[in-house]
């Protein structure tokens, strides 16, 4: 079988390793006699299974003890919903940076939730098309606000920050980590809470990662949905109903193999280095792609990139797919290319991209 080099933003690509694995136990895991999406979540089985796989993200991402892993539904859309809902009390506001398509409905999520006035925009780069992050003078928080959201990649407009740059505004910082979660090491102690959807880094969609500082957890009103309240999934293990056995099994698996690679300060330099290959064909091309993001808020996960004569975008997206080159059209919102490599896209995936338009180029300029 022929495998394809697959650039989507998510679902995304997982290891090949992990997917043999899955494939092998699918009918019997470990000699139990059926499949994980067979298994009870009672059981001692799937137990085992959930444990590990927070046992591991919290090694892979050094969490502190004071801060809960949740394994959540919904992705990372309802937790533009369930955070103001749970960290969002009555007479305070939150502040949002807004700095891509999803930030931008992060605070439209909460503004119906919590009111317009409750859920402020604090800064936004909308008028220079989400092509950069915030600069310090264009942050300004409110003192009286419970917490400070932000996107650190935002997938469409390939906009990331990393927590060495987070803004100083001593407020609590909630996170949309979703599609660069486990790309790099992270300074969990710098957020009150993380989230992130599974299905761009982390495993098969059907899951979210929650991780939320203990303090935070139990201050949701009485009013809202109980599945919708952090304190009842923690003390309930992210099991109050039927999680999504299979992403977590999944989830898991990707995390051994993350170890395996040598954790997340190998997988930065991996990614670092195909980010560097595709950004370099991309600013070595004589204006032929441009990368519209400013040069120091670049995403190694997401490259959105544009062609000097949009008239070629068909011709470059068949020659792709052709080429084995898939999933590489721009969102609809922005158009133009995008080419999203995780951490599961191998090296070679990105120098096959690169020797493609190099030749595509070289051929159509």
């Amino acid at each position: 079988m022929s495998r394809i080099w697959n650039f989507s933003a998510g679902p995304a690509v997982l290891p090949a390793e992990v997917l043999e694995q899955v494939g092998d136990e699918l009918l019997d895991w470990h000699g139990a006699g059926c499949g994980v999406m067979e298994m009870s979540h009672r059981g001692k089985a799937f137990t085992s299974i959930i444990e590990a796989a927070e046992a591991d993200l919290r090694e892979l991402l050094g969490i502190p003890g004071n801060y809960r892993v949740l394994f959540l539904q919904g992705g990372a859309t309802q937790q533009f919903a369930q955070i103001p809902m749970n960290l969002l009390p009555a007479g305070r506001s939150a502040d949002y940076l807004v700095t891509g398509s999803w930030s931008k409905k992060a605070v439209k999520e909460a503004q119906r939730v919590a009111g317009p006035a409750s859920a402020r925009v604090a800064g936004s780069t909308e008028a220079v098309g989400f092509t950069r992050f915030l600069d310090d003078g264009e942050i300004a928080v409110d003192a009286n606000a419970a917490y400070l959201h932000l996107c650190t990649n935002e997938t469409i407009h390939g906009v990331e920050i990393d927590c060495s740059r987070l803004p100083k505004t001593g407020m609590p910082i909630v996170a949309d980590m979703s599609s660069h979660i486990l790309s790099r090491p992270v300074d969990v102690s710098k957020y009150a809470l993380i989230y992130a959807g599974a299905q761009k880094n982390v495993g098969p969609s059907g899951v979210t990662l929650v991780i939320v500082r203990e303090d935070l957890v139990g201050r949701a009103p009485a009013t809202i949905p109980t599945v919708m309240d952090y304190a009842v999934m923690a003390e309930n293990g992210s099991m109050l109903n039927t999680p999504p056995t299979f992403a977590i099994y999944v989830a898991g698996l990707v995390f051994k193999w993350l170890k395996r690679q040598g954790g997340l300060v190998e997988m930065e330099r991996i990614n670092r280095h195909k980010a560097e290959l595709l950004y370099a064909c991309i600013d070595e091309s004589e204006g032929f792609y441009r990368n519209p993001v400013r040069v120091a808020d670049r995403s190694r996960m997401n490259v959105p990139f544009t062609l000097a004569d949009p008239a070629l975008d068909a011709a470059f997206l068949a020659e792709a797919q052709a080429a084995g080159l898939a999933s590489l059209k721009g969102h609809k919102s922005v158009g133009g290319m995008r080419a999203s490599i995780y951490n599961a896209m191998p090296t070679d995936g990105v120098r096959a991209l690169v020797a493609f338009m190099d030749d595509f180029r070289k051929r159509k300029a």
